[in-house]
């Protein structure tokens, strides 16, 4: 065992979050100065995911059984923000485990009433369905998703997701600062990673659900949506360099069923950085789309999770892995793996993101590298047969990561520097980490994920 693998290991037994004697989850960050940001004291739904996947890999399934019923208590916990009563669907953000000498211990939750911009967070519900399924399938424990409570919030998570809008795409829509990138950062709308996740937490909930009459118009919906949206983002999310020239040629103010540029995509709009970068052997599903809008720029999570969830073709898979391996220094560089590429500056970094300080180019999720997102790269990679990728990205890591303790982010271009206001002992990156060398170790692990089937 190597000296990182031995150190991530000691911060992640470390971080463990306990309630009433039993482990819930784990506090997102451990800074051995004690100079974590405080709601870093919290067990985030999302920053467990990792941390669940290493306990589950190990054979600690209780750990990931308690959290997976914690939260879902938490749901009645907090009913209202600013006055709006919350979709009982709605899971928290994060929760703490709060001591009070007079009446002891309780759980709190934020259900992004407290956290900066008040968004509540889209993914933590489609987070914990999809956990929920890895569990199934890891622990060989059926009964926990057949209980009443579990079933209820399957239902009510899946009515609140696939509810009639003033849409007419299968895609759903989402605020700014709903998923992974929590700031704004010019997302909203359909990003990737929502759909991606939205993908997954479907195909989960069909498996999940009881097969009964009162399920079965949902689980007849949730079908069908899911195979529109993956068919959908299969072929207006895709860009490659035929898709790019299409593009140029578009034709906009477009009408009716033969129109070809659907969402009038103006050729203008395309970023000049686009056709110098992309290679001709390459391509990826771009961040967001909507009506007159084609977000260009390169979202790392989404693309990896549509390639591990099998939203892409084969051939869709290995032109993401081709980009990795072609454009290397810019989405991987020193500390794998750069979130977004390219990040916004200028007059557009001050509208995109709102001037955020903290989010400015080749920063935060503006650019910067986070190292979380191995273990969705290197399962990536496996999956389509690049565990040279996948070993070159942990190389690569390591060593640097238990250098500079475990930060949450990096800076720079290359990702060379710890990011200005990270934290040190960020609990997922070091779970990360750990997960990423136990797939390389085991790709049957790869199976324990939610899978679409083109039949």
């Amino acid at each position: 065992m190597n000296e990182a693998i031995e150190s991530a290991i000691e911060l992640l037994s470390t971080s463990v979050m306990t309630y009433r004697g039993e482990p819930i989850g784990t506090v997102a960050a451990m800074d051995p100065d004690d100079a974590v940001t405080v709601n870093y004291h919290d067990c985030f739904i999302r920053d467990f995911i990792p941390s669940a996947l290493v306990f589950m890999a190990d054979g600690n399934d209780r750990i990931v059984r308690n959290f997976l019923l914690a939260v879902l208590e938490l749901r009645g916990q907090h009913i209202c923000i600013q006055g709006h009563e919350l979709e009982p669907a709605i899971l928290p953000a994060s929760f703490r485990v709060v001591h009070d000498s007079e009446t002891g211990e309780s759980i709190r939750a934020d259900f992004g009433d407290q956290a900066i911009g008040r968004v509540a967070p889209v993914d933590a519900m489609m987070w914990w369905v999809i956990l929920l399924g890895i569990y199934q399938r890891l622990s060989g424990d059926r009964a926990l998703a057949q209980e009443v409570p579990v079933q209820r919030a399957l239902c009510g998570i899946l009515d609140l997701s696939l509810r009639e809008g003033f849409e007419v795409f299968p895609t759903l829509l989402v605020p700014d600062g709903c998923c992974m990138i929590d700031r704004r950062m010019g997302v909203y709308g359909h990003p990737l990673e929502i759909q991606a996740l939205f993908y997954a937490m479907m195909i989960t909930a069909l498996d999940l659900l009881e097969v009964c009459p009162e399920n079965r118009a949902r689980m007849e919906l949730a079908t069908e949506r899911s195979t529109a949206l993956r068919s959908y983002l299969r072929l207006f999310y895709w860009m490659d360099r035929n898709q790019l020239e299409t593009i140029c040629g578009y034709d906009t103010e477009q009408y009716g069923s033969s129109s070809v540029n659907m969402f009038n995509i103006y050729p203008d709009s395309i970023p000049e950085w686009v056709a110098e970068w992309l290679p001709e052997r390459a391509g990826y599903l771009v961040g967001n789309l909507g009506p007159g809008r084609m977000d260009f720029r390169f979202f790392a999570l989404g693309n990896l999770l549509s390639i591990l969830f099998g939203i892409t073709t084969q051939d869709e898979a290995s032109s993401i892995m081709y980009l990795y391996s072609d454009r290397w220094a810019d989405l991987i560089g020193e500390m794998p793996c750069k979130l977004v590429y390219p990040p916004v500056s200028g007059n557009e970094w001050m509208l995109v993101t709102g001037s955020d300080p903290k989010n400015v180019p080749w920063s935060y999720h503006n650019g910067g590298n986070w190292p979380v997102l191995l273990w969705a790269f290197v399962a990536a990679a496996l999956k389509t047969g690049r565990e040279d990728l996948a070993r070159r990205a942990l190389d690569t890591a390591g060593p640097t990561l238990l250098k500079d303790r475990w930060p949450e982010y990096y800076d720079g271009r290359q990702g060379s520097a710890i990011g200005q206001r990270a934290n040190i002992g960020q609990v997922w990156t070091a779970a990360g980490y750990l997960f990423a060398q136990k797939l390389l170790k085991d790709k049957r692990l790869l199976q324990v994920f939610p899978q679409g089937s083109d039949g």
